[in-house]
């Protein structure tokens, strides 16, 4: 699939060649994901990709966007989920996008296309969306919240994935402006870690989903 170029934003599609023959399993271990040395553990815990990816709602032919991909851990298994349909992810930082194609290339998915740059730039170029996923805004959530919107095909979700208090609040009254509906489930997570043979629980940072969709007329 070709994708029309726009001024600061590079696509790069994935060559053609066949889906993995035995997809992983939902929730694919962090470890698995290339990341960025530097900042590695900066990606969307497995736990709670897998209720993101829940509330998405995906069906084997859907169309998903990913915006600020990150790693590409969502996109991916969006991508697995959505088998017969296609992902279209976007990230602005040029290594995180490397490490996007390489984990495109290890999970062997063959519908994920990438956008090196900046949303809401580009995303005019997508299909319309049966569901979007945000994971990073660079600063730009209304605008991102109101195109992701008005492009979601009918009976489609919206699901924004916020670490601070300042991003839920910017989310949920930008979504409300709209006037969608919405729900926020705050995520606390924590992990077994042994200590000396002994085991005791490690915290994650609190993560909170929101989840928005049309108001259904009666």
């Amino acid at each position: 699939m070709k994708l029309a170029h726009h001024p600061g934003v590079s696509m790069a599609n994935v060559p053609d060649r066949p889906m993995a023959s035995a997809p992983w399993p939902l929730g694919i271990p962090d470890a698995e994901f290339h990341q960025r040395t530097p900042l590695k553990g900066l990606i969307t815990k497995s736990e709670v990709r897998v209720i993101a990816l829940s509330r998405m709602r995906l069906r084997e032919d859907s169309v998903a966007w990913d915006i600020g991909a990150g790693s590409g851990s969502v996109s991916i298994e969006a991508a697995l989920l959505a088998r017969r349909g296609a992902v279209y992810a976007i990230e602005k930082n040029a290594e995180d996008a490397e490490n996007v194609r390489r984990n495109i290339e290890k999970f062997g998915v063959a519908n994920v296309h990438l956008t090196v740059g900046t949303a809401p730039d580009g995303l005019d170029a997508w299909p319309d969306p049966d569901a979007v996923f945000v994971g990073g805004t660079a600063g730009r959530m209304e605008a991102i919240v109101r195109l992701s919107a008005r492009r979601l095909r009918p009976g489609g979700r919206i699901v924004v994935d916020c670490a601070t208090v300042e991003n839920l609040a910017e989310a949920m009254s930008s979504l409300k402006a709209l006037d969608m509906e919405t729900d926020a489930t705050l995520v606390n997570i924590a992990r077994s870690k042994d200590v000396i043979g002994l085991t005791r629980f490690e915290a994650l940072n609190p993560v909170f989903i929101v989840t928005a969709w049309r108001k259904v007329e009666p």
